[in-house]
């Protein structure tokens, strides 16, 4: 799996985690949900990416976007 494929479904997982915990913890969750999808943003424009530098450490390979 290259680092691209393992951020992609991490950023998955926890939007889904994060709709989860909002729907049956606390309203409050959704604010978890803002922050994943800000961190993708200026991923996407800066190609900083904290979850691919820690992916890369772990020994995925990389790709070509980061």
């Amino acid at each position: 799996m290259s680092v691209e494929r393992a951020v992609l479904a991490f950023a998955g997982v926890m939007v889904l985690l994060s709709v989860i915990l909002t729907a049956y913890v606390s309203p409050l969750f959704v604010w978890f949900t803002v922050f994943i999808g800000l961190n993708m943003l200026q991923s996407a424009f800066t190609g900083f990416c904290p979850a691919a530098m820690a992916f890369k450490a772990m020994g995925y390979k990389p790709g070509s976007a980061f």
